[in-house]
């Protein structure tokens, strides 16, 4: 019926049931905000292969490719050239703050284009624009936000988590297999994202992309 407040609903009803069941404990919640930590840059080799390196090319495959494509997916043609100079800028200035690895965030990105955002998609930036204030806000009382998280019902966290994808997930795999010639990628691509599985320590997200990317040149060798 109202699809815009369905995900506040099912937290507001969430959070009734849990209280009524006493299954919230509010007593651990730090409510002081968090401060900026300076830590002074230092060269290792074997961090830079064994944690840089894959970091970075998780990053680009499992969040900037995977948001560029929402974008566009989504009717928007952006430029992904400043899009990933500005991120890395940011990871490059922040870094020592603890702020590293800023990235185009795919699913944060879907949520934000959709049509629950604003029916007028040159509007809909403003979902992004509120998005990183609340973002901002949540960092600053990160102990908070994670205190709360901690103090509530896992169940209800997943339960809230999934329905607010509902729409977005919905949304792109519409997309995904509106054309026949991709959809053996996409649900192999999919698949294999959604197994949960690690290989050489990088997550499913990453192979899925290698073997839905495969999967296409086998399938339609002309895309």
């Amino acid at each position: 019926l109202w699809p815009t407040l369905a995900v506040p609903g099912v937290l507001v009803t969430g959070l009734g049931l849990a209280f009524a069941q006493g299954q919230i404990n509010l007593n651990d919640i730090p409510l002081t905000p968090a401060m900026p930590v300076f830590t002074a840059p230092a060269f290792s080799l074997t961090t830079l292969i064994g944690v840089g390196i894959p970091l970075f090319i998780i990053t680009m495959a499992t969040q900037n490719l995977p948001g560029v494509a929402v974008l566009r997916a989504a009717g928007y043609q952006p430029d992904s050239s400043p899009l990933i100079s500005w991120t890395g800028g940011a990871s490059l200035l922040l870094a020592p703050f603890g702020g590293f690895a800023l990235n185009m965030a795919a699913i944060s990105a879907a949520v934000c284009i959709g049509p629950d955002a604003h029916a007028d998609p040159r509007r809909r930036y403003t979902a992004g624009m509120a998005a990183g204030i609340f973002y901002t806000i949540m960092g600053i009382f990160g102990a908070t936000v994670t205190g709360v998280f901690n103090a509530l019902p896992s169940a209800l966290v997943i339960a809230l988590a999934g329905i607010a994808l509902l729409g977005t997930l919905a949304g792109g795999l519409a997309s995904a297999f509106a054309d026949s010639r991709h959809r053996d990628a996409a649900i192999v691509t999919f698949l294999l994202t959604g197994s949960g599985i690690t290989l050489l320590g990088i997550a499913g997200p990453f192979w899925g992309l290698i073997a839905g990317l495969i999967t296409l040149k086998l399938t339609a060798p002309n895309q």
